[in-house]
């Protein structure tokens, strides 16, 4: 096993299963369905802070940004013929105003291996070869109730895949319109105006994707889906109405 799949393994993968494991052990039924939405929103609300703050530096970008679009206009009309002038002269402008349009990428690569190895638990199948990553106090299940209002968690699920991309539709909306789209480095009206064409177009596509993926995996990953985007909801309005951030930001 090499050093990368260890640690991921170790320090994500494993603590997870055993969470899962843990909780389905405990609850009543030992119903798996329930141990999925407990473990999913759980996660969550451990990486509350970290897309709390993702938000806020995307927002304080967007807001620096917009203060610079006059110079960046003048800068475009300026050197309207040397392309690498305009560029040298627009990341000046950004590195002056501090305006960084990575710095919101941090959180969120921070929070994508933990979900993927969300998914990945949610994938597993409890058997021999799980069993091994379990710790020693966590015991085997003896029992693991599949059925969840009368859904087979281990099969396809049309409903859940539905479910799951009408919850992604809303959320999407809820982001904001995509007018709101800033300019990036490059920027300019045009930059804005592709970008927003294309946040528009993944608000329909990213749903009826969702729904497609679904009906090719167990129901289990659909309700992890749908549990984690009605979060997501609960989650952009708690960032717009508590703590005044988020209003037309995409919140992981």
């Amino acid at each position: 096993m090499n050093p990368i799949t260890f640690v991921y393994t170790e320090a994500l993968f494993r603590p997870l299963l055993n969470l899962m494991v843990g909780i389905t052990n405990n609850i009543p039924g030992h119903n798996i369905g329930w141990a999925i939405i407990i473990v999913t929103v759980l996660v969550r609300l451990v990486l509350l802070p970290v897309s709390l703050h993702q938000v806020r530096k995307t927002q304080e970008n967007q807001e620096k940004m917009g203060e610079v679009q006059a110079r960046i206009k003048e800068i475009k009309k300026k050197h309207k013929d040397d392309s690498a002038k305009q560029a040298e002269e627009t990341m000046k402008v950004y590195r002056e105003s501090g305006v960084n349009p990575a710095s919101g990428c941090l959180p969120l690569l921070i929070q994508l291996p933990v979900l993927i190895a969300l998914y990945r638990v949610f994938l597993s199948e409890l058997g021999t070869e799980t069993f091994s990553l379990l710790y020693s106090f966590v015991g085997q299940p003896e029992v693991v109730g599949l059925t969840f209002f009368g859904l087979n968690l281990s099969d396809p699920s049309l409903r859940l895949g539905v479910l799951a991309g009408i919850g992604q539709f809303i959320q999407m909306r809820l982001m904001g319109s995509p007018s709101q789209t800033p300019a990036t480095p490059e920027g300019g009206e045009d930059a804005a105006a592709m970008m927003s064409a294309m946040q528009k177009n993944m608000m329909y596509i990213f749903p009826v994707m969702t729904v497609f993926i679904a009906l090719q995996l167990p129901a289990a990953l659909a309700l992890y889906w749908f549990i984690s985007t009605v979060f997501g909801i609960g989650q952009q309005y708690l960032f717009r109405r508590v703590f005044k951030v988020g209003g037309g930001i995409p919140v992981a």
